[in-house]
């Protein structure tokens, strides 16, 4: 397996050291994250001051069975974001062979690596990304075939109904999620990991005790149980995906794919592009694999103008 670089969206210190301005002047398209972030209210002072209780993770881990449709069968795990669940997917199987289909986001392969996986012969143990991160591709479950399967759905909570989450039970299957897109909270670091109870429970021993602190469990559950605002929000980032894309095909950019929190795009020469947005102070993601893809996520709503004067 060859080293993977750990390019991410974000890096606006960066951005402002080499472009100038403060990172508060920026607009950060780099990432996929929800510009208008669920609204937080009514934490209980004793969340931040409590050792994390099991009412509290009960509550979280009911709230997110019923927002989605977790078969009972299906075991649950809350951790402290996505990201330290990707980190241990490899420590569940003995070392051997791992099928990553890419280009996808790249933390699957780095942890695999890490922990002395290869990717040839036989894969032990098999990682996709539902929908795809850079270019939404969505898979089906019978083309995740390996004794460990591993789908990522960090951006599936905008399109449920393509969701895998039927199969979270299957023996070898683990589904992860992540709060922190979605509801646009990504500083709360929360995920979940859901599939075969014996899976999880693995999971579990691994991260410890108190893994999530009390104000994300208080946050989530109450997120997770507001099923109205998610509704709300995915017709709002249905609309905002459509204007960013007229914006960009009319510059001479073509839609690649991509989910409704992100867009990729054929810019022809995405250094070029990420350069001129930048002396606008608007960051956005390109790929060391690729030097046409551009990838911008959507903007805050009273940042379209800005958007439209730097295109």
């Amino acid at each position: 397996m060859t080293k993977k670089s750990n390019d991410h969206g974000g890096g606006l210190d960066g951005a402002a050291r080499q472009y100038g301005g403060n990172r508060t002047d920026w607009i950060d398209l780099s990432t996929g994250i929800n510009p208008l972030p669920y609204g937080v209210s009514g934490i209980q002072p004793d969340a931040w001051t409590a050792l994390p209780d099991q009412t509290a993770a009960t509550n979280l881990t009911d709230a997110a069975r019923a927002f989605w449709n977790v078969p009972d069968t299906a075991a649950i795990l809350a951790a402290p974001g996505a990201s330290s669940l990707i980190a241990n997917m490899p420590r569940l199987a003995p070392t051997a062979s791992v099928d990553i289909a890419g280009p996808t986001y790249n933390e699957h392969a780095s942890a695999f690596e890490l922990a002395g996986w290869k990717t040839d012969g036989a894969a032990a143990a098999q990682v996709v990304v539902h929908p795809n991160n850079p270019d939404g591709r969505i898979w089906s479950i019978d083309q995740i075939k390996a004794p460990l399967r591993i789908i990522d759905e960090s951006f599936c909570d905008v399109m449920p109904l393509q969701s895998l989450i039927q199969h979270a039970a299957e023996p070898g299957t683990i589904v992860l999620k992540s709060f922190g897109k979605f509801w646009g909270l990504a500083g709360l670091r929360l995920g979940f990991a859901i599939g075969e109870p014996a899976l999880i429970e693995q999971l579990k021993t691994m991260l410890g005790p108190w893994p999530i602190s009390g104000p994300a469990l208080a946050i989530g559950a109450q997120a997770l149980r507001d099923h109205d605002w998610a509704n709300q929000t995915r017709m709002r980032l249905e609309k905002d995906a459509a204007k960013l894309d007229q914006l960009m095909t009319a510059k001479g950019a073509t839609v690649v794919g991509g989910t409704t929190l992100f867009r990729l795009y054929d810019a022809g020469d995405a250094a070029e592009w990420q350069d001129r947005l930048a002396q606008s102070q608007i960051w956005s993601r390109i790929f060391p694999y690729s030097t046409r893809w551009l990838r911008l996520g959507l903007p805050h709503p009273m940042d379209w103008s800005r958007i439209e004067d730097a295109l």
